[in-house]
């Protein structure tokens, strides 16, 4: 039989982006504990450097590459210094993404659509196509995009938002049917309301207003991006390998 990743991830190669705040950087310490080794990316160098030491710290290599998910000169360079790196790229998890501004369609502009569709949907398709034909080249690979759960259904005061994370997810499906033939996985996470900066930018900083979001969830609270992040190292084991172009929810029931 055919696999398309390595058997467990000690030494595994995972490259993430959007990594150095919320469920990125979760995924990033959840990944290093399993002993894969990371390549985190986001913008800020600081606080990328300050991420990779954290990671070193848990026994594994781990590099910090500042890249703009936007740009696909940045988006061709963090993959290909990844692979000089270490010979290969065995999982890569897109999260970069904004919420951009919040607001009813009759308030949104080009420039708050650009601004969400250039991070949300073209910094996924460029991450798509570099690491896919790195994966694909080499006969495996695991990509999982994160999402929503608003890629799935309709939000009210969050249209351009949840518009974008709906063609995350058709892009990934898409993706997905290309190569699977080819060894290579391509699955989406869709987070419902989570513990992260994010969230709390979204609902305005306002407790009531999150409460009352929080109520609608079945399990009553939020989730937290440990939780999230979880469920992404699943998808990156050889534990997932017959599962590709899915959308796994993380979200308290809120889908059910």
């Amino acid at each position: 039989m055919k696999t398309t990743s390595k058997p467990d991830l000690s030494q595994s190669v995972v490259l993430v982006t959007g990594a150095l705040t919320g469920i990125g950087r979760a995924t990033a310490i959840a990944f290093a504990q399993e002993g894969a080794n990371v390549v985190v990316s986001g913008r800020r160098d600081a606080e990328g450097q300050a991420l990779a030491a954290e990671l070193r710290e848990l026994g594994v290599t781990a590099e910090y590459i500042n890249a703009d998910v936007r740009k696909e000169a940045d988006v061709q360079n963090l993959v290909e210094q990844t692979v000089a790196k270490f010979g290969r790229l065995d999982v890569a998890v897109n999260n970069a993404g904004t919420e951009g501004q919040p607001g009813p369609v009759v308030e949104q502009t080009p420039e708050t659509y650009e601004a969400i569709f250039q991070t949300n949907v073209l910094g996924v398709l460029l991450s798509l196509k570099h690491e896919l034909k790195v994966m694909v080249a080499q006969g495996h690979g695991s990509i999982i995009n994160v999402s929503s759960v608003l890629g799935r259904q309709g939000a009210a005061g969050a249209s351009v938002y949840t518009a974008s994370k709906h063609a995350v997810e058709g892009l990934s499906r898409s993706a997905a049917l290309e190569v699977a033939s080819a060894g290579v996985r391509v699955n989406v996470i869709a987070p419902g309301p989570i513990e992260t900066g994010m969230l709390n930018r979204f609902v305005g900083h306002n407790e009531e207003y999150k409460s009352g979001l929080l109520s609608a969830v079945p399990a009553k609270r939020a989730g937290s991006p440990e939780e999230v992040a979880q469920a992404i190292v699943f998808l990156g084991t050889s534990k997932s390998l017959f599962l590709t172009g899915e959308s796994i929810a993380v979200d308290g029931g809120m889908l059910a």
